[in-house]
């Protein structure tokens, strides 16, 4: 959908100029340009002379220009180079968003995604915490590929005795992985670092005279709050996931 004679720097700021607007931030187009490994005297180049991989690192470059919370990629890995394929690595590890990532890519799905939704080959999909690795050993290290929906039952038997299909058993997970076991111990010393820093803000608009004094401050400060303590939410949410996880293997 690109225009081959389209320059990079016009098809990047839509013809408006040397800037573009990237996360709120006025972003010059040569720099934003080095961001996806472009070099300055590419920005007149046109989009007929690059090749597969700086035309997968342009696309990437325009989406992520725009403003979203929410960025879904469907097998973004296919015929990347090695450069492109790290690039894009970083990037959807450091959106600020949600990422909905259909991926084949296994190794790219275990360092970009903090879960992942697959099938139990039983008509069920089932969310797991981690990567694909940490799919695997939730669900006791078989492979999706292995698994198989299990033959159905002869539905005139089950007509003349009344008894269903016994539902399949539920493989049981052996253990948490590195990343789990690891962040399970390391969330409640940042609980309590976030929630000394809440405390903190907290006394200071407590002051009924800070306002009156530096009204800007103030602002400031409550905005630092209203982040600490959806930090805080967030912090305590995956810590009781993964608490409810570890107690379910043990258990």
């Amino acid at each position: 959908a690109v225009d081959p004679a389209e320059t990079l720097a016009h098809y990047l700021t839509d013809g408006r100029g040397e800037n573009l607007l990237v996360n709120g931030e006025q972003r010059h187009v040569v720099s934003y340009m080095k961001d996806f490994l472009f070099k300055p005297e590419q920005a007149r180049t046109p989009v007929r002379e690059l090749s597969g991989g700086e035309r997968a690192r342009l696309l990437l470059a325009r989406v992520l220009a725009r403003p979203a919370n929410l960025l879904v990629l469907d097998e973004p890995t296919n015929d990347l180079d090695m450069e492109t394929l790290e690039l894009l690595q970083e990037l959807v590890a450091s959106f600020a968003g949600t990422v909905i990532l259909v991926s084949h890519d296994r190794d790219f799905l275990d360092r970009t995604v903090t879960s992942v939704i697959a099938p139990d080959g039983a008509g069920r999909w089932i969310e797991y915490a981690g990567g694909y690795s940490d799919m695997l050993a939730q669900r006791g290290g078989s492979k999706l590929e292995d698994r198989k929906a299990r033959p159905k039952a002869d539905t005139a038997e089950q007509a003349a005795t009344g008894k269903a299909e016994p539902a399949p058993p539920k493989v049981p997970a052996k253990k948490l992985s590195f990343k789990q076991k690891f962040a399970l111990e390391s969330l409640p010393r940042k609980i309590e670092a976030v929630t000394a820093s809440i405390s903190r803000l907290e006394n200071n608009i407590a002051d009924l005279s800070y306002y009156e004094r530096d009204p800007a401050s103030f602002q400031k400060t409550i905005a630092a709050l209203d982040k600490e303590r959806a930090t805080l939410a967030a912090l305590e949410e995956e810590w009781l996931e993964l608490e409810m996880l570890r107690e379910e293997m043990e258990g």
